[in-house]
């Protein structure tokens, strides 16, 4: 049964958290050339880009709740919930998912809008929005990282 819901729990993972890493780096320099005028390079093919990159990273925002849901189980049956590098990897997930719901998801939405209504697109709003992204990035590294090398585990790996 551990087997099976850690497999799960990987899947879900990589199935649910890497396309909103993607996307999510990918929107801000999407939305800088969707913002240029048409002879410089912006087209509504551009806006296209911007609002799927934006719908994916809402999709599997949600899609990402199986994560933590399937981790908690599996620790649970692992017996480690009491573990530091658990406890410090369900802090740095929550942290993730708030800076990604709370952050980048409305920032986006943001400069989504900006663009349909032809308003004018600051750098500064896609840089800012790209150090969030990569926040959100590091973070889940960060927790990718402590479940591979698990400190304190005693199996070896």
């Amino acid at each position: 049964m551990t087997k099976l819901l850690l497999s799960l729990h990987v899947l879900a993972a990589i199935v649910a958290v890497g396309p909103v890493t993607v996307a999510a780096s990918m929107f801000p320099p999407a939305v800088r050339r969707a913002a240029l005028p048409e002879g410089d390079g912006g087209a509504a093919a551009e806006l296209g880009t911007v609002r799927l990159l934006h719908r994916i990273c809402r999709v599997y925002a949600g899609v990402g709740i199986a994560v933590p849901l399937l981790g908690l189980v599996t620790a649970q049956v692992m017996g480690v919930l009491g573990d530091t590098w658990l406890i410090v990897s369900i802090v740095l997930t929550a942290a993730a998912a708030g800076v990604l719901l709370v952050l980048v998801l409305p920032g986006q939405e943001g400069l989504v809008e900006r663009l349909e209504g032809r308003g004018a697109v600051e750098r500064s709003g896609t840089v800012r929005l790209a150090v969030l992204t990569g926040l959100f990035n590091l973070l889940w590294a960060t927790v990718t990282v402590l479940m591979i090398v698990r400190p304190g585990s005693t199996t070896g790996a």
